[in-house]
């Protein structure tokens, strides 16, 4: 019998031939998200994106919808916007919903850029083994942070709050996450930004190229005016549409993803690609969006390393 949910929904509904993510389901707080990232790819199918607004009876809805979710399914909070976007910080919506998440059995992955994540550890602990939290980091230089995420945290934040979470035994994943020709691409910058990570305890890295769609190529080239032309050559010139996407060369993009691998395992992390086809470059054993650490045996033998 088929059940309508109302606000947790199945992920991925497009059913995109790049995704390789388990499956799950997908809980936003808010539709749209305050961070006004530039690469934003939400943007391109919901009105009004920067201006985050609370999903109406959102609790409500969603201790509805875990009725009908089996325990120990996955939830991931969020894909179309941040679970803590900046109205979060007073309204507090995300966290009631991590504790209803949480108490009713399932698996919960948190995706974000967002600092105020650590504001949860006191639930977030009381469940390790079913938690994982997912901190998106694009570069450590907070001046060229403030230009393409003028709404997030600064990077220096995120990079504290991976250290507090892993000190309270919580697991994290970075996502280095677009990779943008030009602007945050060079070898010694992905490079000072994993060890910076690496050193503040993150288990993997995830990364992707920065995949375009009208409206955010039309910011991005906007913001960096300089680089308008070549980003045009880049993705509307020598680039591939795929599933709706403006995507990077196919050999442009696999040598972004082997330089950040290379990297990610000189410090001992898991590497995982997302959304670029290379099914056979990641750590064997890890999903890409970084929720195998949602398993408790997983946690467990993580425990004993």
């Amino acid at each position: 019998m088929y059940m309508k949910f109302s606000v947790i929904k199945p992920f991925d509904p497009w059913r995109s031939p790049m995704c390789t993510c388990p499956r799950k389901w997908v809980l936003n707080t808010y539709t749209g998200c305050g961070h006004r990232c530039l690469y934003c790819y939400a943007s391109s199918y919901i009105p009004n994106h920067f201006t985050p607004r609370l999903k109406r009876m959102v609790v409500e809805r969603a201790e509805y919808d875990l009725k009908h979710i089996p325990r120990g399914a996955l939830i991931e909070m969020s894909t179309s916007s941040d679970p803590y976007t900046p109205p979060e910080a007073e309204r507090q919506f995300t966290r009631k919903l991590i504790h209803r998440v949480l108490s009713r059995g399932m698996r919960l992955l948190i995706t974000t850029k967002s600092d105020l994540v650590v504001r949860d550890i006191d639930i977030l602990s009381k469940h390790l083994g079913r938690v994982a939290v997912a901190i998106t980091i694009t570069t450590i230089n907070d001046g060229l942070a403030r230009r393409l995420e003028p709404g997030a945290p600064s990077p220096t934040s995120r990079i504290e709050a991976i250290r507090l979470l892993r000190r309270a035994g919580i697991p994290v994943i970075v996502r280095v996450d677009p990779i943008i020709p030009y602007i945050n691409d060079e070898y010694r910058a992905l490079r000072d930004l994993i060890k910076r990570v690496a050193d503040a305890g993150a288990l993997q890295i995830t990364s992707s190229t920065y995949k375009a769609k009208a409206d955010s190529l039309v910011r991005m080239k906007r913001a960096f005016p300089e680089l308008a032309d070549k980003l045009d050559e880049l993705y509307k010139v020598r680039g591939v549409r795929i599933h709706g996407y403006m995507y990077l060369e196919e050999r442009l993009r696999y040598s972004y993803m082997r330089m950040v691998k290379e990297v990610a395992e000189e410090h001992g992390l898991i590497f995982e690609s997302c959304r670029e086809g290379f099914t056979n470059i990641g750590t064997p054993g890890f999903a890409c969006d970084g929720s195998t650490f949602t398993f408790p045996e997983v946690y467990e033998e993580l425990r004993r390393l």
